[in-house]
């Protein structure tokens, strides 16, 4: 048999767009019990033909359906009787030969590695009461709380309490303990109070081999492979086509019903291959952009990029989405290195999603990994996101100012004492990326201008899944003999900065209770060992948990910390003079987006000793200082000067 060549004939972008496009739903499989239709796009096949297998696995074709030219460049076969567990896979000739067999790039349910697509009816999926699930009530995009985390990494540690580590059905356990009683698992995260779980990327990928789970092999999964299935090494069963799609299901309504709603993280940008991808294996080089020679272009650093820009690319991508929505009730997507996308395609992801639920969150990466062949007028980067409306980016500015520079692990950030240069990006995060006329846009470290079109466009981050955590960049980056005893407090200071910013806020899993990855940057495949939540940092490290879970009730309940608007941070939010003393301050009133608190004044002190500030004269009462939550606002102040504790926050409020 052939497989294309390690790239393809130089073909010229104007061939591809004429290319027939094809619209219809019926594409990959419509079945019924009374029979199949099979329908393939490949306008550029010879011949195309469908072949039937009783397993998921091994074995010879049971039988052999040539499939004929239909409309819009597809072929089409249809199967008067049931085939309900058949697995099938496609097969197209071109240029005199056949290339191998792909699962196509729309199957919904596969056998063990996603090698060869399964029939089966998707009802029979659905878990008891899925047609009454409905996600937790969302009214803005601002009252977003991003969480990040990996199946295997959240429960797989022997202490994590959990049944099914490393499952989706992990997310479905309550009641699960710590040998030191702590809360695990789901009861972690609602006792934490996050709004959004973002799950990294959980459709059906290419490293892990699900046959052989027993070799606990790694890997976070931005390696493509099906992108309309979920992973069969989070299931109980990967040979089972239905299992894994039940249990994401069971995960989704079991997230719903405890108050969380969860987020897709989607890598459309490359594939894992190119020679034996399913995109090639289809209609070779059409879905990937090429360099002038005929070779693929890299703007992800893996090898490839798909070019969004083409119509079925773009229908592909929009229709995906929409199936995550609809038939697993997904209620928002990360797109990883979204900047490789084109504007257009981006924008139409959104709007078809607002048809489906308006409330449904989009966020992506602002950037390339490299350059590309798509002009840079039309890509979906970070300082474009104003020509997106309803689709954010993270603010990289925000998280190098705050915890100091993700380029060079030796360089401290604004929270941990290096003050010079970090005061307007710590600035331009706080009032969530948006025009604002007391932040200078000419003294921020990656961007040249004020991006947001509303705060909820703006992602504040301070770690994700690559990257330091903020204790291994803090053992890296904060220097002296009492470095080890700071770690806490400063810890304690880039969280409140982050959680106290307009925009949405986001937190990697584990960051909570000062989980490290032992210096490790890029674990993408490290072991157990490196990237697992180690549950007894829980209880060690019950003073920070406790401190980041108050600071996120802080905010859920006061909706001075959420506005919506430009227009509303502008109004509302005012920066205090402080000069250059170290500390950033500034005040939410009056009665911010219709807060309870008339006025609310928030001051940082990056500084790694006391910092004296003088507050504006008024009976406040205070709800942080010295590292400490107290939501009753026990403390009063008067105003006038006041000593602000190293490393730490003033958070305090007049009624």
């Amino acid at each position: 048999m052939e497989t294309p060549k390690n790239h393809p004939d130089p073909v010229q972008p104007e061939t591809y767009d004429k290319y027939p496009s094809y619209y219809g739903t019926d594409l990959e499989l419509t079945y019924t019990p009374q029979g199949s239709v099979f329908r393939l796009w490949a306008p550029t096949a010879d011949r195309a033909r469908v072949n039937l297998y009783a397993a998921g696995e091994g074995g010879e074709p049971q039988e052999r359906l040539e499939m004929e030219r239909s409309d819009g460049g597809t072929w089409r076969v249809a199967v008067d009787r049931d085939l309900k567990g058949v697995f099938y896979t496609f097969q197209i000739e071109t240029n005199g030969g056949w290339l191998a067999e792909t699962p196509g790039i729309w199957a919904r349910a596969v056998g063990v590695n996603g090698n060869r697509a399964a029939v089966i009816d998707l009802r029979d999926t659905d878990p008891e009461g899925w047609e009454a699930d409905r996600a937790p009530e969302q009214k803005m995009y601002s009252d977003i709380i991003l969480y990040e985390l990996h199946h295997r990494d959240f429960s797989i540690a022997p202490d994590s309490g959990i049944k099914n580590k490393g499952r989706f059905l992990a997310l479905t356990e309550s009641g699960t303990r710590t040998p030191e009683g702590e809360a695990s698992g789901l009861d972690h995260l609602k006792e934490l109070g996050v709004t959004h779980i973002h799950i990294l990327p959980s459709f059906d990928f290419a490293t892990v081999d699900e046959s052989r789970l027993a070799d606990k092999s790694y890997n976070w999964g931005y390696d493509p492979k099906n992108y309309n299935v979920p992973e069969g090494s989070y299931a109980t069963d990967p040979a089972d086509p239905a299992a894994r799609i039940r249990e994401f299901k069971e995960m989704v309504m079991s997230l719903h019903r405890n108050g969380m709603r969860v987020v897709l993280d989607v890598v459309y940008n490359h594939t894992a291959s190119v020679e034996r991808s399913n995109f090639n294996l289809t209609v070779p080089g059409y879905f990937y952009r090429h360099n002038a020679d005929g070779s693929y272009s890299d703007a992800s650093g893996c090898g490839n990029e798909t070019a969004s820009e083409r119509e079925m690319v773009r229908h592909y991508i929009v229709e995906s989405v929409k199936y995550w929505a609809t038939e697993y009730h997904i209620d928002g997507f990360r797109f990883d290195l979204m900047g490789i996308h084109d504007i257009e395609t981006m924008n139409r992801v959104r709007e078809e999603l607002s048809k489906i639920d308006p409330t449904i969150f989009i966020y992506g990466e602002g950037w390339l990994a490299a350059d590309s062949p798509l002009p840079p007028e039309r890509r979906a980067v970070r300082d474009h996101v104003g020509q997106m409306e309803g689709i954010a980016v993270f603010c990289d500015d925000f998280r190098d100012a705050v915890r100091g520079s993700t380029f060079d692990e030796h360089v401290a950030g604004y929270a941990s004492g290096n003050i010079e240069g970090h005061y307007e990006p710590v600035k331009f995060g706080i009032v969530g990326a948006t025009e604002h006329p007391q932040v200078n846009y000419d003294g921020l470290l990656y961007s040249s201008l004020p991006y947001a079109a509303a705060p909820s466009q703006a992602v504040n981050f301070v770690a994700s899944h690559d990257g330091y955590t903020v204790v291994d960049k803090l053992k890296l980056s904060v220097g002296g003999d009492r470095a080890a005893d700071e770690l806490l407090p400063i810890d304690k200071l880039i969280h409140t900065i982050l959680l106290t910013a307009q925009g949405v806020p986001f937190i990697r899993a584990g960051e909570e209770m000062m989980q490290d990855k032992q210096g490790e940057p890029n674990s993408f495949r490290s072991p157990d060992a490196v990237n697992r939540i180690d549950w007894s940092l829980k209880h060690a490290n019950r003073d920070l948990f406790d401190y980041i879970r108050g600071l996120i009730a802080l905010r859920r309940a006061h909706p001075a910390f959420r506005i919506p608007t430009t227009d509303g941070v502008r109004q509302w939010l005012r920066f205090l003079d402080t000069g250059d003393s170290g500390v950033i301050a500034y005040t939410l009133g009056e009665y911010a987006n219709g807060d309870a608190w008339k006025e609310i004044l928030v001051v940082y002190n990056g500084n790694r000793s006391p910092a004296g500030f003088r507050m504006p004269d008024a009976e406040w009462r205070v709800v942080c200082r010295d590292g400490r939550i107290d939501p009753d606002g026990g403390e009063r102040l008067s105003g006038g000067d006041v000593q602000i504790a190293p490393s730490s926050a003033l958070i305090a409020y007049r009624e």
